[in-house]
């Protein structure tokens, strides 16, 4: 893997002083990590991404982790969602792109508040430019100028962007508006029985579009069916992820395109 050179003079992570939260360390106080589920890439017949998933230590669902978070303790548990998926993915060799959640309303300033995922990536000999942040679209923005700035700092230092859930929530089209980020994930809403509903087929083939004169790359997420997929196949989606190509691996991921294509 190939690490981007970076300037000790200008890097985000030692350049700028830390905030309260970075200084103290008070730790997380509850243990979690990460199961991953892979994104295909249907044209490239690869593996494109895998996506981390919280789960607890024993590979507990996601709420048994969520429920522990807090006002008082989201953005550490934040910080460390990204030094554990990061380390994960490095102990089991990820060769993929890794994307990881992350929660906007947790970062005070972005370039400061990166500076945790960087000295990850160094430490554990993870290429930053195949990490993607992705903020779920459900998760309240009151404000879509702060998000865009977000993405602007991450992008800047060589991440990729993701906006999940799209079709779902609060910052859609206007977002899109003021930043496009590299990908869209579209709302499983509007995957699921695509085939079936045309309203979906015409939403999902206009965002199609759109995403391709902006430069954006599109996932469907929570495929299914083959009906599913060859409907999306057809609009034009070339990049899927769900259940049809296997469900989430608790500390593990998928190293060969084999395990999960063709649909069997």
């Amino acid at each position: 893997m190939n690490l981007i050179p970076i300037n000790p003079d200008t890097d985000p992570a030692t350049a700028l002083p830390p905030c309260g939260d970075c200084r103290d360390g008070e730790p997380l106080g509850f243990a979690f990590s990460y199961a991953f589920q892979p994104i295909i890439d249907l044209r490239a017949g690869s593996i494109f991404a895998h996506e981390a998933l919280v789960r607890g230590t024993a590979g507990e669902g996601a709420l048994s982790v969520l429920a522990q978070v807090n006002d008082t303790n989201r953005y550490r548990f934040d910080q460390a969602c990204r030094v554990k998926a990061i380390e994960v993915a490095a102990r089991l060799g990820m060769r993929s792109r890794l994307s990881i959640n992350f929660l906007p309303n947790a970062i005070y300033r972005p370039e400061v508040c990166i500076r945790t995922t960087l000295q990850a990536a160094r430490q554990f000999g993870f290429p930053v430019d195949q990490i993607i942040f992705e903020t779920v679209e459900s998760e309240r923005i009151d404000d879509g100028s702060w998000l865009a700035k977000v993405f602007s700092a991450y992008q800047r230092i060589g991440f990729m962007t993701a906006i999940d859930d799209f079709g779902a929530g609060y910052a859609g089209l206007n977002l899109l508006a003021d930043f496009q980020p590299d990908i869209v994930k579209l709302d499983m809403a509007l995957v699921r029985g695509i085939e079936q509903k045309k309203a979906s087929r015409v939403i999902v083939a206009c965002v199609v579009r759109m995403c391709d004169e902006l430069g954006i790359r599109v996932i469907a997420e929570g495929v299914e069916t083959r009906e599913e997929l060859a409907c999306l196949q057809e609009i034009g989606v070339h990049l899927v992820q769900g259940y049809l190509f296997g469900k989430p691996l608790f500390e593990q991921c998928v190293a060969d395109i084999a395990q999960v294509w063709p649909v069997r």
